[in-house]
């Protein structure tokens, strides 16, 4: 078992940045591919971005990239993700996500690929 816990969030003005962590306990999350999800009131959780166990590969949704950049330390056992320029249409509850990493067909973009979730960080960004 993975306990994954958010944090970091809160609001923000448009064109502001958060950075928002997620810490693991139970297991090394080197053993994890690692991914981060969004879901904004009255719509889908989406995908945000994933990064491989090693963090030598990233893939970002195309409505992140160039703004978001994920990151992972696994000797502290946790996984970053840096949101700049944030837009209003980025408010929403974030949550972190662990992949076994021996699944094959990263980069993972379907919740169903995840065994793990925590519990979510508001994130709200004022126009």
């Amino acid at each position: 078992q993975v306990q994954l816990v958010e944090s970091g969030g809160g609001l923000v003005q448009a064109g502001g940045s958060l950075r928002l962590s997620c810490a693991a306990s139970g297991r090394t999350l080197s053993s994890y591919a690692m991914g981060w999800f969004r879901q904004a009131p009255g719509k889908e959780r989406e995908f945000v971005s994933t990064i491989t166990w090693s963090g030598g590969r990233s893939y970002d949704a195309d409505s992140v990239r160039g703004r978001f950049i994920i990151s992972r330390d696994n000797d502290k056992n946790t996984v970053n993700l840096q949101m700049n320029n944030l837009k209003p249409e980025d408010t929403a509850v974030y949550y972190c996500a662990a992949a076994a990493a021996s699944r094959p067909g990263w980069p993972f973009r379907t919740q169903s690929r995840y065994d793990y979730w925590g519990q979510g960080t508001q994130v709200t960004v004022s126009s």
